[in-house]
């Protein structure tokens, strides 16, 4: 979709962070966005900037785990700006710690809004872009969890390794249709992904997220920790243009932190082996 002058984006997760720098992208391309999240006080900020811009705008209270709410979000878009072009599945969440200390509550929250989150997204709209005919783009943000399994971040490496698989799926049944996929792979990106609790649903209690990457330190600690972490990490405009790039250009990965392809390469290089050690052993036993 080289042309995007005028199409419309849905943007979930879109109020902060990589979200609100997609719509920040898009709007400056010259797009119309629907700005939907979950957390009222991002939206209001949110639809304070782009009330003093020339952007075309649309902010949304939605729970992407709510079928029901992303149907009505769909048909609020469309009555705005008649049709969704572009849909970012970008809303997540994030918790961290050893596998055997995770709960149902854990798995039942992270994936609601990472996996079911993304499915509501794809089911509302791909049939509404096939019916207009002008094609369309799906952005879905998985994340380099996609790609590499790391110790401490069972529950969020399962969402994203799905969202990958999905969208490497969607990007060859959709094709037909003249809509195109990418799959958004970041690295650490400065978002409030450390705080994910703070959308936290109260029926689904559990761990501060703040221990996805700081672990348990002592609390005085934790937050200089979190500093140094989002100090070294890559600011989300950037991920928001290089998010329009790949519509543009119909990029299918999109990989923010391209110094991280040798841990991708270790792991295709162990499943390259493991594949030569079991064609040894079929071809010692003649089966």
């Amino acid at each position: 979709m080289r042309d995007v002058t005028g199409k419309t984006a849905f943007i979930t997760g879109g109020a902060s962070g990589m979200g609100l720098a997609m719509a920040r992208s898009f709007a400056k391309a010259g797009m119309r966005v629907v700005i939907a999240d979950i957390e009222q006080a991002a939206l209001d900020a949110a639809k304070a900037e782009f009330e003093a811009s020339n952007a075309e705008f649309l902010t949304l209270d939605l729970d992407v785990t709510d079928r029901d709410a992303m149907a009505a979000a769909a048909d609020a878009a469309e009555a705005r700006f008649d049709k969704v072009h572009v849909v970012c599945n970008n809303a997540g969440v994030a918790v961290g710690g050893p596998i055997d200390q995770m709960t149902y509550n854990d798995w039942d929250w992270v994936t609601n809004v990472n996996l079911n989150g993304v499915v509501n997204g794809i089911q509302t709209f791909t049939e509404r872009i096939k019916a207009h005919g002008e094609g369309g783009h799906f952005v879905n943000t998985a994340s380099m969890a996609g790609h590499l399994s790391i110790p401490g971040l069972s529950v969020y490496t399962a969402t994203k390794f799905a969202v990958v698989g999905i969208s490497e799926t969607m990007l060859v049944d959709l094709e037909p249709h003249q809509i195109g996929v990418s799959v958004l792979c970041p690295g650490l990106v400065n978002t409030n992904i450390f705080n994910s609790d703070r959308n936290r649903p109260a029926d689904l209690p559990g761990t501060d997220a703040s221990t996805l990457l700081v672990g348990n330190l002592p609390a005085e600690q934790q937050a200089v920790r979190l500093e140094e972490l989002r100090a070294g990490a890559l600011e989300p405009a950037v991920v928001g243009d290089m998010v329009l790039h790949a519509i543009r250009e119909q990029e299918f990965y999109i990989f923010t932190h391209p110094e991280l392809q040798e841990m991708t390469d270790l792991r295709s290089n162990e499943m390259a082996n493991a594949y030569g050690r079991w064609r040894e052993y079929r071809e010692q036993r003649g089966v």
